[in-house]
C-alpha cells in the first residue's frame, strides 16, 4: 500500500473541505484497484480532480438553461424552441440526450437520468452501471445509491481505471494518452496536466 498523508492530500486537493474523509476512502479503496505507486496515485488524483472539482461534483449537472442545451447538445436540441421544453428541467434533460443508447431504453423509460454521470469520473450509462455492477456483485439499484457517496463516487473512478488499463499508461508517465482514454479527446489537458506535476511535488 502506498502511503501519503492527509497534509499532502490537502495541498494536492486545496478547495476541498473533507480532506480527512477522502483521505481515508483513498486508503481503503486504492489498493483494492493497484493505484499503489507515487506515478499511479498521483495520475489518478490529478485526472479525477479535473473531473470532479477537486472530489467536490459526485454527480452529473443537468440543470441547463435553454441556451446552454442549443450549445452544448445541438443533436438533441436544435433550436431554441425545443430547448425551451427541456430547460431547467435535469430528468427530462438527461431522459433525452441518454435515451436510447449506452444501453438505455428510450427517452420515455426514464434510464437516460437513472444512469446519468455519478462518481469521480462520471459513470453514465445502463450498460456501465450493469457491468461495475457485476463485477462489485451488487444490484444496478444499489450501485446508484452507492455512486452518489464518497466511497462509491471513488470505487466508480477506480473501477473505470481499472477496466480500461490506466495503470500501465500511468506508469509510463503518458497523460495524454490518459486523459484520451477518460475524456476521449484531449479536452482540460493542461489543468491535466498541472494538477499531475502538483500531485507528483506533493505525494512521498
Amino acid at each position: 500500500m502506498y502511503q501519503f498523508t492527509s497534509a499532502q492530500l490537502a495541498h494536492i486537493l486545496p478547495n476541498n473541505k473533507h480532506i480527512d474523509e477522502w483521505k481515508a476512502a483513498l486508503d481503503e479503496i486504492l489498493p483494492k484497484y493497484e493505484i499503489n505507486t507515487k506515478l499511479r496515485v498521483a495520475a489518478f488524483l490529478a485526472q479525477c480532480s479535473h473531473e470532479s472539482g477537486q472530489f467536490t461534483v459526485l454527480k452529473e449537472n443537468l440543470n441547463y438553461r435553454a441556451e446552454t442545451l442549443v450549445k452544448v447538445f445541438p443533436k438533441y436540441f436544435p433550436t431554441l424552441a425545443v430547448a425551451n421544453q427541456y430547460a431547467k428541467k435535469p430528468e427530462k434533460i438527461a431522459n433525452k440526450v441518454y435515451g436510447g443508447r449506452m444501453g438505455n431504453g428510450p427517452e420515455a423509460t426514464g434510464e437516460g437520468f437513472k444512469f446519468c454521470g455519478r462518481g469521480l469520473i462520471q459513470l453514465t450509462g445502463k450498460e456501465n452501471y450493469t457491468k461495475m455492477a457485476k463485477d462489485l456483485n451488487v444490484d444496478v439499484d444499489h450501485l446508484c445509491e452507492y455512486l452518489c457517496s464518497m466511497e462509491g463516487a471513488l470505487e466508480s473512478a477506480c473501477w473505470f481505471w481499472k477496466t480500461r488499463d490506466i495503470n500501465a499508461l500511468a506508469d509510463k508517465k503518458d497523460n495524454l494518452a490518459i486523459t484520451k482514454k477518460i475524456n476521449g479527446g484531449t479536452n482540460g489537458l493542461a489543468e491535466r496536466n498541472a494538477n499531475y506535476a502538483l500531485a507528483l511535488k506533493h505525494l512521498p
